[in-house]
């Protein structure tokens, strides 16, 4: 059997104003998630991540105050691990489990077993889409990384995230829409 691991580059990248594609994935928890279960919030925060890639480490903590800053203020978090576990292990649902209590997640954390970032267009963890409520569906308003500083929260100069989120509680279209995102490919057999 030949196995082709491949780093995914987007050919149906979302774009800023797009409508965003619905999902039903399963949780750590047992349950499943849709994007419909959101219909009563502003707007929901979709982080692609995992356990395995040091970038995706080095957000979980930020991850986990962007839910304690955003969730009451209507935009929550949901976080999607699109890697598959057959090429990376410690990706796999039972290590998101231990790895959701071991961080403290205060979000659900979804396994993408139906390679739902293909849709999005996520090539990396972690890849962020912040999706504001229209009433009839979520459209993207910011994609990419959720700050300029990967290495280090404490040197964080512009907060592309939380200024995007800002910016829609206040009405407006967020001044900057869309930047790189920084981390590690997603790992998926082709």
């Amino acid at each position: 059997m030949l196995l082709f691991v491949v780093s995914f580059t987007a050919t149906a990248q979302l774009s800023v104003g797009d409508e965003a594609p619905d999902f039903k994935l399963k949780n750590i928890d047992g349950q499943w998630v849709s994007l419909s279960d959101y219909d009563d919030e502003k707007g929901v925060i979709v982080v692609f991540t995992c356990n395995h890639c040091p970038y995706a480490k080095l957000y979980e903590s930020r991850i986990v105050d962007l839910q304690k800053d955003f969730g009451p203020k209507g935009f929550p978090v949901v976080a999607i691990n699109p890697n598959d576990s057959t090429i990376v292990a410690e990706d796999s649902y039972s290590k998101m489990i231990s790895n959701a209590a071991e961080k403290g997640f205060n979000f659900p954390y979804l396994l993408d077993d139906v390679q739902l970032f293909k849709q999005y267009g996520a090539t990396r963890t972690p890849h962020v889409y912040l999706l504001k409520n229209q009433g009839d569906n979520f459209t993207v308003a910011y994609i990419g990384a959720i700050d300029d500083n990967s290495q280090d929260a404490n040197d964080v100069e512009e907060r592309y995230l939380a200024n995007a989120i800002q910016s829609l509680l206040k009405g407006k279209a967020p001044e900057i829409a869309e930047t790189k995102a920084v981390g590690c490919t997603i790992k998926f057999h082709k």
